[in-house]
């Protein structure tokens, strides 16, 4: 696809001069004004770059660009203002953070110039994030299974808390989603240094010895440890390490990232409570319900979203299969326990390559039986059938 730029200005003769100006060098749109060009960037967009002019009715550049921000946050902002404006155009730069100005009146290099620069300046900004979020994704990737594999209790409620948590920021229309949905995947990573013993325990609801108890507390600190040298995961390494403590404020609570980090821990601490309530055998609605008043000072759509949240026992298809027949994409539909109780596959884990390793390794030694019930997603079943 290339990559296009947004031309908006309130005089349609001013876009089309700008468009026989610089036909030849660049992919180009134009919309007449902020509201159409805010139309444009959802239902035309992606845009590389939005060069605004400053002076528009209705809405001027300094709010165009500031919308384009939070709309499209790739998208380099270039404004377009006359001598007179400069102050304000200076002023616009902190708040839209504006790439470059420019000032009329500007020639074609001036201006030829400026696109290429913000074009260049997109693709270093879309290549640094694909390549952080492929690098992202392949570790994430790896230290979950490694908690599947080592703790598949606190894996388990490391799905369901994300569960809990997506329903929870789409309601509240979150920004950086992501980190509120890796907080709660990564939860539960410190659980890899205990007995799985420990971990059953806890998730079955049954008391610990005051030991086993400091020993578990002890688990978002260890998981904050193994995160906080990740790049970009400063924040859910904090709200992770802070999930037993929400309240701590750890700098200028004015700051927009440690408002965020502390909502987040907030969140986790929310989720966790609502999760264990429900394990115990509290309705959904009731275990908000107590929550709510715990909570107060959260949004109230937070207990709302949990209440909504679709049971895992949704009605889905569900079938008995031998070891060797089980395939990526089945979803686990049991407890996989040795004959001496320990948990090696919990109810509701994605089947994925090691996971059939570790069940052919477990048959293999014969402490586990070879019928696995599983469910089946719609496309897997689909294209078994064919």
């Amino acid at each position: 696809m290339p990559e296009k730029i947004l031309l908006v200005d309130d005089e349609p003769n001013v876009l089309r001069a700008c468009e026989r100006l610089l036909h030849n060098r660049f992919e180009m749109e134009a919309a007449v004004g902020g509201v159409a060009a805010l139309a444009n960037i959802k239902t035309r967009g992606p845009y590389a770059v939005v060069l605004s002019d400053m002076r528009m009715p209705e809405m001027d550049g300094i709010e165009l660009l500031t919308r384009v921000k939070n709309l499209a946050p790739d998208t380099i902002r270039i404004m377009l203002t006359g001598y007179a404006d400069v102050k304000t155009a200076l002023t616009a730069v902190n708040e839209g953070n504006i790439f470059r100005f420019l000032t009329k009146p500007c020639d074609k290099h001036t201006l030829v110039t400026a696109l290429t620069a913000g074009l260049t300046q997109y693709r270093l900004v879309t290549s640094e994030k694909d390549l952080l979020e492929k690098t992202l994704a392949g570790s994430l990737t790896v230290l979950t299974e490694v908690l599947s594999m080592a703790s598949p209790a606190a894996f388990s409620r490391a799905m369901r808390l994300r569960r809990y948590m997506g329903h929870i920021v789409t309601k509240l229309s979150l920004a950086n989603r992501w980190r509120f949905e890796l907080a709660a995947m990564l939860s539960q990573l410190g659980c890899v240094t205990m007995a799985p013993e420990t971990i059953d325990a806890v998730y079955a609801g049954k008391p610990l010895s005051p030991k086993e108890q400091a020993l578990y507390d002890t688990h978002p600190k260890i998981a904050w440890d193994l995160l906080k040298n990740i790049p970009r995961m400063e924040s859910v390494a904090w709200m992770v390490a802070h999930q037993n403590q929400p309240d701590t404020v750890d700098g200028d609570i004015s700051n927009p990232e440690l408002v965020e980090r502390q909502l987040g821990a907030q969140l986790l601490a929310v989720t966790l409570a609502f999760d264990t309530r429900v394990r115990q055998g509290s309705s959904r609605t009731e275990a908000a319900y107590a929550l709510g008043r715990k909570y107060s000072n959260l949004d109230s759509r937070v207990m709302l979203a949990l209440v909504e949240v679709e049971p895992e026992d949704r009605e889905k298809k569900v079938r008995t299969c031998r070891i060797e027949e089980i395939a990526p994409g089945m979803v686990i539909d049991q407890d996989m326990r040795t004959e001496a109780g320990l948990l090696i596959i919990a109810r509701n884990q994605e089947v994925t390559p090691s996971v059939i390793l570790k069940l052919k390794n477990y048959y293999q030694m014969g402490v586990i039986i070879g019928d696995i019930r599983v469910s089946m997603p719609q496309t897997l079943a689909a294209s078994n059938q064919k």
